[in-house]
């Protein structure tokens, strides 16, 4: 989608002015000796608590949800707004801990008022000279502090790209790669990636790179930014309840329906704005090029310079469900790949990604998205691939733009380590030796990033050291785990149906 990344000129909103009558504390002027427990807590001795019933912006207190178990649960929730409905008050609430997606309107009766917690006035700190003292939770005490304790992380050694791997059966039960690294002392360092980590380069816990071109810059929310603006939206035969905030024109965010054409995702304030617009659209398919066909699944390639509406609406659909990009209305670097499913009334979105014409880091998708009514059905994955796909034609190899979504993470998690056990499984013996492989060799065949390879190989935990080589173990249950998923795993792309050529987009006469 044209989600934005950091730094083609897209306008963006800041936290605000620090409060009125905040100085910065003299150079030197050190913290308080005594600082307040936290912002959020109790009320303190001098603090009254809010009167029951009525609870403001701002405090933290248990509300009642529905857990996926259909079970009834007591998460902590900040209250981020508040709105009187006919006399009747709601709630916006935050869920702390929890991704923003579940964050939503509640009502009065589930909110515990028993236990409140207020946000904590501002800690007043003695004053030198006539100047007021820095506030114990100044945001940049806060950053200092936080880069004085928190040091960058000794990264993983990594085995070399030109490693040997060898694979064979050990004892009958499982089967090892051996990678030859002679003169490589042993580390002690664990080799396994933290499953939360949103860096896929290396196995160490580091934060994600904020580079690329679509990457939303978080510092800059604001509590308009935080909140759903869009109920619901009709797309086709599917209704669709947003996760997260969208820049549709601000007279749209009111109603209870957002209608959208399928096919042109032109969006209208009513049902007959709709229909009155399907007798006029002409579209039965995205515009652009079709690139792929087999079965019901196509592929069209969109420019985001000779198609800038279709590209734009896409972008504010997509917005609906990725919180970590931001969006931009520039649409002329991009290209997007969206994948429909055919039936007798046309060319159905299904989800899309788009690129850079011109990736500095090697980036082969921006942004990825399955639409909810299509998500768990492996049409995920089936968008990865055919990005890998893309750049196999090419000859480059690829990576995601970071940081990326929780669900993004968990799919090309799973998508980088079936097509790597799927290549370490299918070795062969020559000349009665053990097979032979190469990181290099591997990310040429599948155009995945090196980094991402290792990342993987870590993740899984197949990387040992044995007689001073590394190894790469792979135990009968990751074998019967991996040969259990492919079978689920119905939907492939057929290189034989690609039908694309590469642009040398350098040459700005192509834009």
């Amino acid at each position: 989608m044209a989600e934005v990344g950091s730094g083609r000129g897209a306008a963006r909103r800041g936290f605000g002015d620090p409060p009125e009558g905040f100085r910065e504390p003299p150079e030197g002027f050190g913290d308080p000796p005594n600082p307040p427990r936290g912002f959020w807590g109790p009320p303190g001795p001098d603090e009254a608590p809010p009167p029951q019933g009525e609870v403001s912006e701002g405090c933290r207190l248990p509300v009642l949800r529905r857990n996926q178990d259909n079970e009834d649960e007591w998460p902590l929730a900040e209250i981020l707004s508040v709105k009187d409905i006919s006399g009747r008050k709601l709630f916006y609430v935050h869920y702390i801990d929890f991704n923003k997606r579940l964050d939503e309107w509640v009502t009065h009766d589930r909110l515990d008022l028993k236990r409140v917690q207020v946000p904590r006035k501002e800690a007043k700190t003695p004053t030198k000279n006539g100047l007021p003292g820095s506030r114990p939770g100044s945001p940049d005490r806060d950053t200092k502090r936080k880069v004085e304790v928190v040091s960058p992380a000794t990264p993983v050694p990594a085995p070399t790209e030109t490693s040997q791997a060898s694979v064979f059966p050990q004892n009958g039960s499982a089967r090892r790669a051996v990678a030859a690294q002679p003169g490589r002392k042993r580390k002690s360092a664990c080799l396994g990636t933290d499953e939360d980590s949103q860096d896929s380069s290396d196995g160490a816990p580091s934060a994600p790179r904020m580079t690329g071109s679509l990457v939303s810059d978080r510092s800059h929310d604001d509590i308009v930014t935080r909140m759903k603006n869009i109920e619901c939206i009709e797309l086709g035969r599917h209704r669709l309840k947003p996760w997260y905030f969208s820049p549709y024109p601000q007279e749209l965010t009111g109603l209870p329906v957002l209608y959208l054409c399928e096919f042109c995702l032109k969006y209208g304030h009513s049902l007959r704005c709709l229909q009155r617009h399907l007798t006029k659209c002409d579209l039965r398919h995205p515009p652009g090029n079709e690139i792929y066909r087999k079965g019901t699944i196509s592929f069209f390639e969109i420019d985001g310079r000779k198609n800038k509406s279709y590209s734009q609406n896409l972008c504010l659909l997509a917005k609906c469900f990725l919180d970590h990009k931001t969006l931009y209305y520039d649409t002329d670097p991009f290209l997007f790949y969206v994948m429909t499913e055919y039936d007798c009334k046309g060319f159905h979105i299904v989800g899309y990604f788009s690129k850079e014409k011109e990736s500095t880091e090697d980036y082969n998708v921006a942004c990825i998205l399955t639409l909810p009514p299509y998500q768990r059905r492996g049409y995920g994955k089936l968008l990865i691939e055919f990005s890998y796909e893309l750049s196999k034609v090419e000859g480059k190899t690829g990576t995601p733009e970071k940081p990326l979504s929780d669900l993004g993470l968990l799919s090309y998690r799973s998508y980088w380590s079936q097509t790597i056990l799927e290549i370490l499984m299918g070795l062969k013996a020559e000349a009665g030796e053990r097979p032979q492989i190469t990181i290099n060799e591997i990310s040429e065949i599948t155009s995945i990033k090196k980094e991402d390879v290792i990342s993987t190989l870590q993740y899984l935990n197949l990387i040992n050291y044995y007689k001073g080589q590394y190894i790469l173990t792979l135990s009968e249950d990751i074998v019967e785990g991996h040969e259990r998923a492919m079978l689920k795993r119905l939907l492939r792309i057929d290189a034989k149906c690609l039908h694309f050529t590469p642009k040398d987009w350098s040459k700005r006469g192509k834009w």
